[in-house]
């Protein structure tokens, strides 16, 4: 018994060994474009243009070369390897988002019963959607611009994910519930989405 049991313990070694020894090196390198500029504090990055300040806490520790932001890990897991490419992404998004800002459009619907969309505060008040007394309001996230046209809502903002979340919060409002939608077909929804507008 104590043969078999060294001898998977020394299998279990091997395989731990075997998996270390095929760890790859990771390097992600995103190049900062002329008029961007960047500090790092930690995990917290900060990506400045003109007026405009982009911030992130990253999941992967991060370091600048020149105008470089360099991702790496010398033997990097699946996990290391997931979270330095997503990072990766954020921060190229977040790079675009200062270049060009991000728009979602949405179309306001109403079919039974006109519907009043404005503005107050940092919030989109929703009013007499399918007649109901009570309005209906979505939340729009900080450094995001809202415009409402007629019957077209316009969000931009340098924030990929700001933009993406606000334009949902408002979908979301004007969800039907318990009601035939073949029939009930109000509402506000997603007509154009991550549409870059040049500065």
């Amino acid at each position: 018994m104590e043969n078999k049991t060294e001898k998977r313990k020394n299998e279990q070694l091997l395989t731990k060994v075997g998996k270390n020894g095929n760890r790859k090196k990771i390097l992600e390198i995103i190049e900062l474009p002329e008029g961007i500029k960047t500090k790092i504090e930690g995990n917290i990055i900060r990506l400045v243009k003109g007026n405009e300040e982009l911030k992130r806490k990253l999941e992967y520790k991060a370091r600048l070369d020149g105008n470089k932001i360099i991702l790496e890990c010398e033997k990097s897991t699946k996990k290391e390897k997931k979270l330095i490419k997503t990072n990766a992404a954020h921060l190229r998004n977040m790079i675009s988002g200062l270049k060009e800002k991000y728009i979602y459009k949405l179309q306001i619907c109403s079919v039974h019963f006109p519907i009043n969309v404005s503005v107050k505060g940092n919030k989109l008040i929703i009013k007499n959607f399918l007649g109901e007394v009570k309005d209906r309001t979505a939340k729009i996230l900080p450094n995001v611009e809202l415009k409402v046209e007629k019957e077209i809502i316009t969000i931009e903002s340098s924030d990929k994910e700001k933009a993406g979340q606000t334009a949902a919060n408002i979908e979301k409002a004007t969800r039907i519930r318990n009601r035939d939608r073949r029939i009930f077909q109000d509402g506000i929804f997603i007509t154009e989405k991550c549409k870059g507008v040049r500065k």
